[in-house]
């Protein structure tokens, strides 16, 4: 499974969690094997928002392979475009570091996003 995780910058497990998907100047990519357990792990710089908009940001993470993306925040139109491409969308507003949410991650303790959850803007 390859877990996305936008984060502010390129330090993965230390990097603070970014506050919103779109413009979030880094991803740190995890793969995890079939017991959850990560194998590997990666800083990807993510697209500029300003200047690919959110559908170039959206194909960025499309072309990383992504299972799941565990955010912060996330408009409607990413959350819809992923969740109909099967990309599991997850939503942790309380943690702020990285690592410390792909444990929460791990164990079970971060929860599907609903619309509901989707921001609105």
């Amino acid at each position: 499974m390859r877990v996305v995780v936008p984060c502010e910058d390129d330090s993965c497990m230390q990097s603070m969690r970014s506050g919103h998907f779109g413009h979030a100047p880094w991803l740190t990519v995890v793969d995890f094997d079939e017991n959850r357990k990560p194998v590997s792990m990666e800083a990807v710089k993510n697209a500029d928002h300003d200047a690919m908009g959110c559908a170039g940001v959206i194909e960025h993470v499309m072309n990383l392979n992504a299972d799941a993306i565990i955010t912060a925040g996330m408009g409607m139109p990413p959350f819809m475009r992923f969740t109909q491409a099967g990309v599991a969308v997850y939503v942790d507003r309380v943690t702020p570091v990285v690592g410390d949410v792909l444990v929460k991650f791990v164990a079970g303790d971060i929860v599907r996003m609903s619309p509901d959850d989707a921001c609105r803007h």
